[in-house]
């Protein structure tokens, strides 16, 4: 059984998240500039076996698209041209980044770690994965 790769895309940097070979946790990969994000994706796919894509797909309180949803929708068909093979999920992703806030503090990371956005990103990315992982969907 493969891994499977959350992704918290950002119009400037993109957190990533992996779950083990059994899909049983989610835990932090990388952010990566998203202008690289495809590149990185290739290169970690020539080395780990993965069958699928998680999306966060940012909806309002209202159940629509937010502002930023087209351009992921963009992305999510590049993600399906590169990667013929992979499925790709969308993942409501609602309150991630408060939810990783908090996790940050919950977890002790000292006030200098917190204010790089980069740790939040991958974190937000985790935490679309095991909320995927935690509805069934990623058995």
């Amino acid at each position: 059984m493969g891994r499977l790769i959350g992704i918290d895309y950002g119009l400037k940097r993109t957190g990533l998240a992996v779950t083990d070979p059994l899909r049983i946790i989610s835990t932090p990969l990388e952010t990566v500039a998203t202008t690289e994000l495809l590149s990185f994706l290739k290169s970690y796919l020539a080395r780990e076996s993965v069958d699928a894509f998680v999306v966060g797909m940012p909806r309002t309180m209202s159940d629509a698209d937010s502002p930023v949803a087209p351009q992921i929708r963009k992305f999510v068909e590049q993600l399906q041209q590169t990667f013929p093979d992979k499925t790709v999920h969308l993942a409501d992703e609602r309150f991630t980044s408060s939810l990783a806030k908090h996790a940050q503090i919950a977890g002790g990371m000292k006030k200098k770690d917190r204010r790089d956005k980069a740790n939040l990103d991958k974190i937000s990315a985790t935490i679309i994965l095991q909320g995927f992982l935690e509805s069934g969907r990623g058995g």
